[in-house]
């Protein structure tokens, strides 16, 4: 049975697709194009219902990744992209001025090829910009039909608290995994409030050796699966607000993280993986 997570007025299956590997910044070796494109597409086919790119990965390459490889899209795919980083150098460095972020929204539109973003996320917040600033851009955004859904990335609970007083919030994409649940607070505020959450870097195990880790190669051993796909399946079993949105440059491993959904762990299993995290109780 595929679960589906309400975002906004929109439901996706729960499984999503970060599309950041699929583009290489400037010196680093990435996928063949083609082959880039054909996991996109290979995504989607397999039931994928959100893809998740940013004005900063590739430097907007990767957003016309996904336009090529999946405009026009269907009427069921959610895209998501994200501005609020800047890339300097190749860092990442918050910029969350009100200027700014119109213009990175007015560029994604473009490479997207679409009239308004379905889902639009603030990347960062920039700690030199007033908080209520970075959200007032957004909220003249959606006002101007730019954007349909505003949601958050990397944020406490009093972020999303406060942003709510101005928008409506539909989703959070933080850092979490089974091998870091330092957000496990942030999630269960998602729980009580229907926010959907976009775990990143969901396939984290923990350092190597550790209780989490162990635990998930013993768990993998038992139902003939990796340690990522248990990883994964953990994911999609311990909230009904996940949409993690692993990402991939290998078609192997795309199967892999698609297989995941199959996999039903016992709770038997699913508390000897609770136990040893970051963040873990």
């Amino acid at each position: 049975m595929t679960t589906t997570v309400k975002i906004g007025d929109r439901a996706v299956h729960q499984l999503g697709f970060g599309a950041m590997r699929l583009s290489p910044d400037p010196g680093e070796v990435g996928p063949p194009h083609q082959q880039a494109v054909a996991i996109l597409r290979r995504a989607v086919d397999a039931g994928i219902q959100l893809i998740d790119t940013a004005d900063s990965y590739a430097y907007g390459r990767n957003e016309e990744l996904v336009a090529e490889a999946l405009h026009p899209y269907a009427a069921d795919l959610l895209v998501t992209t994200k501005a609020g980083q800047s890339r300097p150098g190749g860092g990442w460095v918050p910029l969350g001025r009100p200027e700014y972020l119109k213009q990175q929204v007015d560029l994604s539109l473009m490479r997207l090829r679409v009239e308004a973003i379905e889902l639009f996320q603030l990347h960062r917040i920039d700690p030199k910009v007033p908080f209520d600033e970075q959200i007032g851009a957004l909220t003249e955004l959606q006002q101007d039909g730019k954007i349909r859904h505003i949601g958050l990335s990397q944020v406490r609970v009093d972020h999303i608290e406060r942003a709510r007083h101005g928008v409506e919030v539909v989703s959070v994409q933080n850092k979490y995994s089974l091998g870091d649940r330092r957000d496990e607070a942030v999630l269960e505020f998602c729980e009580r409030e229907g926010i959907a959450f976009l775990p990143w870097r969901p396939l984290d195990l923990g350092s190597a050796g550790s209780p989490t880790a162990q635990a998930a190669a013993e768990v993998a051993d038992e139902v003939g699966a990796t340690a990522t796909q248990v990883a994964l399946a953990w994911l999609l079993q311990r909230s009904p607000m996940l949409v993690p949105i692993p990402g991939t440059s290998s078609p192997d491993h795309l199967e892999q993280n698609l297989s995941a959904r199959d996999l039903t762990l016992s709770e038997e299993q699913l508390a000897r993986l609770d136990s040893g995290a970051v963040g873990a109780a």
